[in-house]
């Protein structure tokens, strides 16, 4: 969750997903502030120019290598982390339920190997179930209020494919503490646990601080057996 120090970047983005959420659309928000950031009219908070931190720290731990592999991030938005997964070698597929970010990162980078494509994680094609090698969930599914949070972790779940792996992302908040108006609503680890759905495995689920933030974040690794 963002410290103190982020709250001006925050608040476009607070503004629009309160009238989205009262609107009972719980993705439309983020359409509106990617359109919203591309006339200059909002920010986007989670855009700082680079891979997230967290990811960036475990692909350079476990010398991850892609070569011959496919990989999804969920969420993509402004494209960083999709970006880092192509150049270790994964065949990269990066979707958003925006139709302006997937355009805007199209054209931040316009000789990228990312697939960048438009689609809702609540509803995603049927050809990926099950269809990568590798996951990339950050701060996506902590966007999203309960329901359809839940519906949202099954099917990050659904995309890893036999003796794949998912990494998730997400704020973390102590078990009994209130999640608060959000979003973001940061998880408590029984949704963390949750991700382990359909046959995952939970490798590491731990407690991590970045650089950018003073929150605690949950790093979690899960995989499916081959």
């Amino acid at each position: 969750m963002a410290g103190d120090q982020d709250a001006p970047r925050d608040r476009d983005a607070t503004r629009l997903a309160r009238a989205s959420l009262a609107a009972d659309d719980p993705t439309g928000w983020f359409e509106r502030l990617y359109a919203a950031a591309e006339t200059g009219d909002a920010i986007v908070p989670w855009d700082r120019e680079a891979p997230h931190p967290l990811l960036l720290q475990w692909v350079e731990e476990h010398g991850v290598d892609g070569t011959g592999r496919r990989a999804v991030v969920v969420g993509a938005g402004p494209g960083h982390d999709a970006e880092l997964l192509a150049g270790l070698g994964f065949a990269t597929v990066a979707f958003d339920v925006s139709e302006t970010a997937v355009r805007a990162a199209r054209a931040r980078f316009p000789d990228s190997r990312v697939d960048y494509v438009v689609a809702d994680l609540l509803d995603p094609p049927a050809a990926w179930h099950e269809a990568f090698d590798l996951v990339v969930e950050i701060m996506t599914v902590q966007a999203l209020p309960d329901p359809p949070r839940a519906a949202a972790i099954a099917q990050v779940s659904g995309l890893v494919a036999p003796g794949g792996a998912l990494l998730a992302v997400a704020a973390a908040r102590a078990d009994g503490a209130p999640a608060g108006d959000g979003p973001p609503w940061p998880l408590a680890r029984r949704e963390i646990e949750a991700f382990a759905a359909g046959g995952l495995e939970p490798v590491a689920i731990e407690v991590v601080r970045h650089s950018q933030s003073p929150a605690d974040w949950w790093r979690a690794e899960l995989h499916r057996p081959g």
